[in-house]
């Protein structure tokens, strides 16, 4: 049986806590003399409402989830916090609840697809309001990430359990210190970056808002141009803070535990920071030989979007469409990758593809030693079978769900490059896709009702590694 009062009780919290969160822009569009007062008032009103009567069914001595519960609190959690979140757009701006739902959803999984133009001279409320939904979201997946999915036995997550990776009443309070660690490196890392980011010649309100989405990998920007609206220096700042973004949070607060850099030698990290150096190298010196453009800008260029592709940032900087056959193909894959397990980013994950390349080296030696045993591991971890069906599990998931959006996108009308980067980019939580309608330049303002919302499902099931919903479908889920 599930345990309707828990689950109630927990969204009661995450919604009370985001309608403290809606008060911030309230306060802002006080300030400014905005228009988005009333909408913000009552998206708060209405969101404590609901949160209070959540609150008050579902309380409970004592807090006991099972593996079933967590399954579908997360889920829940992410598609309710949504719905309320997405009333300030709708009650502000205008635009239908699909378009504000879509903005909503892809701020909260940072995604960073958006609806919305006229950025530049939007309300402070609303654009400080996008950006915190994207680092709330970051915050969140964070800690779900580290503390929830390893114990779900998420594609191959299991690797990644630590002692607060359950949810019984003996480890809830060494999650709840997790969290509280993890939420302190993640404001320290957001603070440093407003600051650098406003050193290299930002405002502060662009600074303190950019900040918010770097870290959290989301990629919503306070201009159309995006990041193209601010200097060179400011383009480095983003590159370093995204690959930052793109890092275990968790290896952040254990080196200022353990005080020693030891923790860094991780081969996720390695691999991570490996691939990150030679792709941006790569496609510098393709730049550089093969268009008139002096090195240290090609550097620039692709290192910040590659950073921004492989992290799922998303952030426009030049239409990286126009460099050509050879980029277009290429960052179409490097939206898959994604970052560290851990990190605010989508996509696939670092370990994955290690994992992957274990397991096929694996194979080939057994295919020359047919009586040998091998036992591949990683990080000092043993591959067992579990790992391996949970990470093949996940993978064909994950080529299924960007196939079936990829046919709905084209039954909506859209071209097939368009259909098939919007499903990528929604699935990998990248943000913009390739061509002229979605891509860098670009946004989803055009796209049908229809092939909104199915974007937005898509980019819920990337944002919790799709098993996590996949197994809410499963008939058995709900039998006992």
């Amino acid at each position: 049986m599930l345990n309707y009062k828990p689950l109630l009780f927990i969204l009661g919290l995450f919604l009370s806590m985001l309608t403290g969160f809606m008060f911030i822009p309230l306060i802002l569009a006080l300030v400014y003399g905005e228009e988005t007062v009333m909408a913000f008032m009552v998206s708060a009103m209405l969101t404590g409402v609901f949160a209070s009567i959540c609150l008050h069914n579902g309380q409970s001595k004592k807090i006991h989830l099972n593996i079933r519960d967590m399954f579908l609190l997360t889920s829940l959690t992410w598609f309710i916090v949504s719905l309320f979140a997405a009333m300030p757009f709708t009650l502000y701006h205008g635009i239908g609840y699909t378009d504000a739902f879509f903005e909503t959803m892809s701020g909260v999984t940072t995604t960073g697809s958006t609806v919305l133009s006229g950025l530049d001279k939007m309300d402070h409320s609303i654009l400080v309001w996008r950006s915190l939904l994207q680092w709330l979201g970051g915050i969140g997946f964070i800690v779900m990430a580290v503390a929830i999915l390893p114990f779900l036995n998420v594609g191959g997550m299991r690797l990644f359990r630590t002692e607060s990776s359950d949810w019984s009443d003996k480890t809830i309070p060494r999650t709840q210190s997790l969290a509280k660690h993890l939420f302190l490196v993640y404001i320290g890392l957001t603070i440093a970056c407003a600051i650098a980011y406003h050193l290299a010649g930002m405002d502060w309100f662009a600074a303190i808002n950019h900040s918010m989405t770097t870290l959290s990998t989301g990629g919503y920007s306070t201009s159309d141009s995006s990041m193209a609206a601010f200097p060179a220096s400011c383009h480095w700042v983003g590159v370093v803070f995204m690959a930052a973004g793109g890092l275990p949070l968790l290896v952040f607060a254990q080196t200022i535990q353990v005080r020693s850099l030891k923790v860094w030698n991780d081969a996720q990290i390695r691999g991570y920071v490996t691939f990150l150096m030679l792709v941006s190298f790569c496609l510098a010196y393709w730049l550089y030989a093969s268009r008139d453009i002096q090195f240290i800008d090609a550097l620039r260029l692709s290192s910040f979007n590659v950073i921004s592709v492989v992290t799922t940032t998303g952030y426009g900087l030049t239409d990286y469409g126009s460099w050509g056959a050879l980029a277009n193909i290429a960052f179409l894959f490097l939206m898959f990758v994604g970052g560290c397990s851990g990190s605010t980013s989508g996509g696939i994950k670092i370990f994955r593809f290690q994992i992957a390349i274990a397991i096929m080296r694996e194979q080939l030696k057994q295919q020359f030693h047919p009586n040998g045993i091998f036992r591949e591991r990683y990080n000092n971890r043993p591959i067992n079978e579990e790992i391996v069906r949970s990470l093949v599990t996940f993978m064909m998931l994950f080529a299924i769900v960007i196939v079936l959006l990829t046919l709905i996108l084209v039954l909506c009308g859209l071209d097939p490059l368009t259909s098939l980067s919007g499903a990528v980019t929604a699935v990998t939580n990248v943000g913009p896709g390739l061509g002229s309608v979605i891509g860098p330049a670009g946004n989803f303002a055009s796209l049908p009702d229809v092939a909104k919302w199915a974007l937005s499902i898509g980019m819920l099931l990337g944002r919790l590694e799709i098993l996590t919903v996949a197994v809410l479908m499963h008939p058995s889920f709900w039998r006992y």
